[in-house]
């Protein structure tokens, strides 16, 4: 219509692009604010793992898979497991606050302490130090009470390692060390010590690689009363503690960490205690070595910052 005049066209044109312009930025004026609080809830959202396609995922219940031992306790053949065993997550972790005593103990049943060739399995998610030296994870303390072996973090746990200590009754206390590794200081980490005498060697594993191994001095001392888990100096997570008679393979031990917090055991003969801290401290091995919670909280409140293998 305004080919024959265009400059007439244009000056009608321009009041029209002024008024659309000027209700875009009215629109955006509106609505921006909005569109920026709704982008930054999504944005803390995502960062606490709301959208971990893990939480999604079906979890166990407390005790939903377990050694079936049709010849009892301590017995290593006919062995099975029975229940929901696909390796789903846990309904539950294992919150320790860091206080001086460990927050899972288990009794010495006279089965399974004093055991020379050993290995033992945990997840951990390491939070923050609670200001002592070397924070405890798992073992027999030893020293005054007796031998003992202890896995524990590196000094004031930053950067955050495991190593482990082995020790005799006192004066000589704490003897010899073996070796260490780093683990994740945000997430969640598998942590596996193969301890083997005879070989003389001693091995460390986190998220099913090995990092490091270690002679034994010749003295070895094998870890006697309380088997504790959650000592003192950290706040973290626990998950999925299993301890074996006997060192197992390194294409276990990256199964074990193939499948996840919530997978099952490898090598049942060899298993002694499996706490998988899903809701409660019981032993789901079939050889009975429950274990006793005293501060440790069992919080479904957990994944925010695990990533499956």
């Amino acid at each position: 219509m305004c080919q024959g005049a265009r400059t007439i066209c244009r000056a009608l044109n321009g009041p029209a692009r002024a008024r659309r312009l000027q209700s875009a930025m009215e629109y955006l004026m509106t609505y921006g604010w909005a569109i920026l609080v709704i982008a930054v809830v999504l944005g803390v959202l995502y960062s606490l793992g709301i959208f971990n396609p893990s939480n999604f995922a079906p979890k166990a219940q407390p005790g939903s898979c377990q050694v079936l031992r049709p010849n009892g306790p301590g017995t290593n053949y006919d062995l099975n497991l029975e229940g929901t065993c696909g390796g789903e997550l846990p309904q539950y972790i294992a919150w320790m606050d860091g206080s001086a005593s460990p927050q899972v103990s288990v009794p010495d049943t006279g089965n399974w302490t004093r055991i020379e060739n050993f290995t033992v399995s945990f997840w951990i998610n390491p939070v923050k130090s609670t200001q002592n030296q070397w924070p405890k994870y798992v073992g027999f303390e030893g020293c005054g009470g007796g031998d003992g072996w202890i896995v524990s973090g590196g000094e004031y746990n930053n950067p955050p390692y495991v190593s482990i200590s082995f020790s005799a009754p006192s004066p000589s206390c704490w003897s010899f060390g073996g070796p260490s590794a780093p683990i994740s200081a945000n997430g969640w980490s598998l942590v596996v010590y193969t301890v083997n005498i005879p070989g003389n060697v001693i091995s460390v594993y986190t998220d099913g690689k090995l990092r490091g191994t270690s002679a034994a001095d010749g003295q070895y001392y094998a870890g006697q009363g309380t088997f504790g888990i959650g000592y003192e100096g950290m706040e973290a997570g626990f998950a999925n503690v299993q301890f074996y008679n006997g060192t197992l393979s390194a294409n276990s031990i990256m199964s074990l960490y193939d499948e996840g917090v919530g997978g099952v055991p490898i090598e049942l003969q060899k298993l002694v205690g499996w706490w998988p801290l899903n809701g409660n401290a019981n032993d789901y091995s079939g050889n009975g070595n429950n274990g006793v919670s005293s501060d440790a909280i069992y919080t479904g409140a957990w994944q925010g910052n695990y990533t499956a293998p």
